[in-house]
């Protein structure tokens, strides 16, 4: 497997991905999937930031994506990033999640980024949470019934992680 930046021909298969999610997950609150057109528009958005978009590609294949975001558009937060992951429902479990969400949080912390956060749709989302948990998130707090999705309330639950010297020290930059 091959944890790289996203190239342009990758985002339908990022778009396909995303829209099994929105459709038969509860991990995004999107009620609709977006088109590969508006995936591109995020994708140059989070890049255009200094951004890392990566994929995980399997014998030619893009199984998984992550990407980190400012956690908020106002200037103050870019310091604090946002992490999303997506793995392909056939490669669950295999260890995707874990390699990308490693690589990503390598690559914020040379961009300069200080804290990651994970805002993680739904509190039933047990792997998820384990994931983070095991890369060095803390569990900082749960909206409850946050979203309406499926015909139920589904809570946001959100945990933070330090990146580099996280808030030892103000920004080089």
């Amino acid at each position: 497997m091959l944890i790289r930046d996203v190239e342009l021909d990758d985002l339908p298969a990022v778009q396909a991905i995303y829209a099994h999610w929105v459709t038969h997950g509860s991990g995004t609150f999107e009620l609709e999937p977006p088109t590969v057109e508006e995936i591109t528009r995020r994708q140059a958005e989070v890049t255009a930031r200094g951004l890392p978009w990566l994929v995980a590609e399997d014998g030619g294949r893009i199984i998984g994506y992550a990407y980190g975001n400012w956690f908020r558009p106002r200037l103050a937060y870019r310091y604090t990033i946002e992490d999303s992951i997506y793995v392909h429902p056939d490669a669950q479990r295999g260890g995707v999640a874990r390699l990308l969400l490693a690589e990503l949080i390598t690559r914020c912390e040379t961009r300069g980024a200080r804290q990651m956060l994970a805002v993680i749709g739904d509190s039933e989302n047990h792997g998820s949470i384990a994931l983070h948990r095991a890369l060095g998130f803390r569990h900082m707090g749960t909206m409850v019934a946050a979203g309406w999705k499926f015909g139920r309330w589904l809570d946001v639950v959100l945990m933070q992680r330090p990146l580099g010297i996280g808030s030892d020290a103000p920004p080089a930059h």
